[in-house]
């Protein structure tokens, strides 16, 4: 890909599928170009996956490589899931951003990078004895040097601007070079800065603007700059596609809820890294009924949803692993007053503070069991940034449902990237069914703990509603009645009572799919957001007639129903995690199951690679070894 024409004139390189990676210092706009360029590609009928991967700090130490922010995108004409293992162009605005990815890069790639950025103090923040460029480090690779910071000042010299703040502009200035590169014009990132720059200074939307055209004109001219290429249009179905990141998908799916249900939704909730985009993008839907408060600590956040939720709200809190740690007897609350809340974990490293910017899959067993006493719950994940709006939908249908917490394990990787999504129409949509009490004029008593004979779910009572006064509280409650008992018969009771209706939760779920035969030599189960990586090693696998298939768990409490004949059918399971093994825990002990682990613990998500390395090692081992 991407190789040099002897003819600055000739006919572009049509490509199938393209990786980029955007890299520099936190402060250099990184994370704003890579979701410019998506935004562009998916408009231009790309399907894409993006990877943002930044620093923890707000604004980490400028030229190391601790400093580093990147964004990759992978985009292609045909369907793909996920951002790509190793890029095809990487852009470094400075040495440090060479160091922490050139080994990334493809040999023969294409590097771009900016020439003003390394200066003798910038090569030894980033550890450079000799300059990269002049040492032979970089022979292997197409390397395009350009004055980007020099440039980028130069082109917008006639709007006056302090040079510290004309060289913000810079990496509108890269983003032009690289429409260039994949020949593109500039007219819909232009409309893109007129947006995003709307409530700034037109001067400064002219700079931007400004900024990018002198980038692309420089790549136009220049005889460093020889080849472009074009990545094809992607065949979709037909329908309204938006660009949109798990985050989002989350909430809109959340907001969708509330609207078929009928219920408004009280999102309550403490700002925490990766999680705090679902706040951000529910405080601006207002319009819509939503409520989204900012309370002063996660447990505060947690009881204001279990209150929420006994108001008749549509309840939603959203935290990432240190902040469930905190809300975890509030959670039990709800289990005992079996009231409707969605917990939300967006993953990330931990424990503790960890590593709060990158994923992890580390918080299942916490979802599991993370409570004092028998306290079960309904544990979904979604597998994709678009499943986040289905499975944040699924959550509300099934807390609102069997009136009980339900969490939706997402994680920093799917959160924080994207992809297109076609927008459902309304009737495509799931029905919504709340347990209203019922009270009929010979009832002499209103029982709250009387129970769904089919969902074993007990009735949800806005206060104030007439003849259902009765009280709620954390101490077990006497079967029907609801009042306190500390009778011993009745508390097995009553925590079999729940157990089995997160258990009856089964036969409302789908049915475990399996990609590939139904029975074989090898499964590979995921869960979250490792779907993407499993699918495409799966398929690559296949493509060399490898007998292996897979299939991703959205639903961990309960289990699909026909997850056991699934495992029974291969010779063989392994399962990929994020973590040391969770899954691989549970499903040993449920299913007695010798299924074997990949588990990374580095913040970063799999690569396609690593999980194919995996399957053609099992695959290849004699028969007898897996019998």
């Amino acid at each position: 890909m991407l190789q040099e024409p002897k003819d600055k004139h000739s006919p572009n390189t049509h490509l199938s599928q393209a990786i980029i990676r955007f890299a520099g210092d936190s402060g250099d706009g990184i994370q704003a170009t890579g979701a410019m360029f998506s935004h562009n590609s998916a408009a231009l009928g790309h399907d894409i996956s993006t990877l943002p991967d930044y620093p923890a700090e707000i604004r980490a130490p400028a030229g190391t490589i601790a400093g580093v922010s990147s964004f990759q995108l992978n985009f292609s004409s045909r369907r793909i899931h996920t951002p790509g293992d190793r890029p095809d162009v990487l852009v470094a605005m400075n040495p440090a951003a060479v160091k922490a990815h050139i080994s990334s890069l493809r040999p023969g790639g294409t590097l771009i990078v900016n020439d003003d950025g390394f200066d003798e103090q910038a090569l030894k923040l980033a550890g450079y004895d000799k300059d990269p460029r002049e040492d032979g480090t970089l022979d292997s690779y197409h390397v395009h040097r350009a004055p980007v910071s020099t440039m980028t000042v130069e082109s917008v010299k006639a709007l006056q601007l302090a040079p510290q703040q004309a060289a913000l502009c810079k990496n509108m200035y890269t983003l032009g070079l690289v429409c260039w590169l994949f020949d593109r014009d500039t007219d819909f990132i232009e409309a893109l800065v007129e947006q995003r720059f709307a409530q700034e200074s037109e001067v400064l939307r002219e700079a931007n603007c400004m900024a990018l055209r002198a980038g692309y004109n420089f790549a136009e001219t220049t005889e460093m700059f020889s080849s472009q290429c074009r990545v094809e249009t992607a065949e979709q179905s037909p329908g309204l596609y938006r660009r949109l990141s798990g985050n989002t998908a989350t909430a809109l799916g959340l907001v969708a809820a509330a609207q078929l249900a009928q219920r408004q939704l009280m999102y309550c909730t403490y700002p925490i890294t990766p999680a705090s985009d679902i706040l951000h993008e529910l405080a601006k839907l207002r319009h819509m009924g939503v409520i989204a408060g900012q309370t002063e600590d996660e447990i505060a956040a947690m009881g204001a949803a279990v209150g929420a939720a006994y108001g008749g709200s549509l309840a939603v809190t959203g935290t990432s692993g240190p902040g469930v740690a905190l809300k975890s007897e509030a959670i039990g609350l709800a289990v005992m007053t079996e009231l409707p809340v969605v917990i939300i974990n967006v993953q990330r490293g931990g424990p503790s503070t960890g590593l709060p910017t990158k994923t992890e899959q580390s918080d299942l067993l916490q979802a599991m069991y993370g409570r004092n006493g028998e306290c079960p719950v309904v544990v979904l994940a979604p597998d994709s940034p678009a499943d986040c709006f289905t499975m944040a939908m699924e959550a509300c249908r099934l807390a609102m449902k069997y009136m009980t917490p339900v969490f939706l394990l997402s994680d920093g990787y799917i959160a924080n990237g994207s992809e297109p999504w076609q927008v459902p129409r309304v009737d495509q949509l799931p029905q919504f069914r709340t347990n209203e009490p019922v009270c009929s004029e010979t009832q002499s008593q209103f029982l709250p703990y009387s129970r769904n004979p089919e969902t074993l779910a007990r009735p949800w009572v806005v206060p104030g509603t007439p003849g259902t006064e009765h009280r709620i509280g954390g101490l077990e409650k006497q079967d029907g009645t609801g009042h306190v008992s500390q009778d011993p018969l009745n508390h097995e009771q009553m925590v079999q009572l729940r157990e089995q209706k997160i258990a009856g939760i089964a036969e409302d779920i789908p049915e475990l799919d399996v990609f590939g035969s139904s029975a074989g030599r090898l499964l590979v189960l995921g869960w979250g957001g490792t779907g993407g990586a499993i699918r495409a090693a799966v398929e690559e696998a296949q493509a060399k007639g490898l007998d292996v298939a897979c299939a991703q768990l959205r639903y961990l409490n309960p289990f699909p129903k026909n997850l056991a004949a699934v495992l029974d059918a291969f010779d063989q399971v392994l399962i990929p995690e994020l973590n040391r093994g969770q899954l691989r825990q549970l499903v040993r002990a449920q299913y007695l199951v010798d299924a074997q682990g990949l588990n990374k613990v580095q913040g970063q998500p799999f690569h396609t690679s690593e999980i194919l390395e995996k399957i053609e090692n099992l695959c290849q081992q004699p028969s007898e070894a897996v019998a």
